[in-house]
């Protein structure tokens, strides 16, 4: 069931294939141009060629699926797929042994590591936290100089504050003591009213006396 799936795939490349071959080929030719014709027969049948592809890959995936829990994990989330191998650390161990060594120890199958990866994994890994360090040093000098700035800003306002209070103060205070000179004044110019009458009386009568004089 599975083999009609895969003829579309290798009848997708075969127009190249046929190109290179040479005349000796002719009845390996013959087999692709009968799988290509199968496969487009395939793609004709429509929508149940379509589901069937489906099972078939979903049965595939299954059977992915059902192998990798033979060696590890499977965490699924919708469409993403998660595996944590077991045994990771001594798998690591044994891709960086050489071969001999891994054979002995388990004959794994994950590749070597190349060292020269590894060290350019290392000088990568320098610079990065080279950049970091001077990120996180700009930030603490940034966040100096604005804390420095709130702090010089609060000031100026206490400082502000506190003299705008004192000036009111001594407003108040000069406005009251002005009130209270005022009074005094007033009560001081009490007696003018009786001496500017005086005042006149006084000249009614040396008028008086000038005209009897004449």
């Amino acid at each position: 069931m599975e083999e009609p799936a895969l003829r579309p795939v290798a009848a997708a490349g075969l127009p190249a294939a046929e190109e290179e071959e040479g005349p000796g080929c002719e009845l390996e030719g013959r087999r692709r141009d009968e799988r290509s014709l199968e496969a487009l027969s395939l793609a004709a049948s429509g929508g149940a060629a379509a589901g069937r592809q489906q099972q078939l890959l979903e049965g595939r995936r299954a059977t992915l699926a059902s192998a990798l829990e033979l060696e590890g994990t499977v965490l699924r989330e919708g469409r993403l797929t998660q595996f944590v191998a077991n045994n990771l650390e001594r798998r690591i161990r044994l891709s960086g042994a050489p071969r001999g060594e891994a054979a002995a120890g388990g004959g794994s199958s994950i590749p070597a590591i190349d060292p020269g990866a590894l060290q350019d994994v290392v000088v990568l890994a320098g610079q990065v936290a080279a950049q970091v360090d001077e990120l996180l040093r700009n930030v603490h000098c940034g966040l100096q100089a604005l804390t420095a700035l709130s702090v010089g800003c609060i000031q100026t306002y206490r400082d502000g504050v506190e003299s705008l209070g004192e000036a009111a103060d001594l407003s108040i205070r000069a406005m009251y003591a002005l009130v209270a000179r005022c009074e005094e004044l007033d009560r001081a110019m009490q007696p003018v009213p009786a001496l500017a009458k005086r005042i006149r009386d006084m000249k009614g009568t040396l008028e008086r006396l000038e005209g009897l004089c004449k």
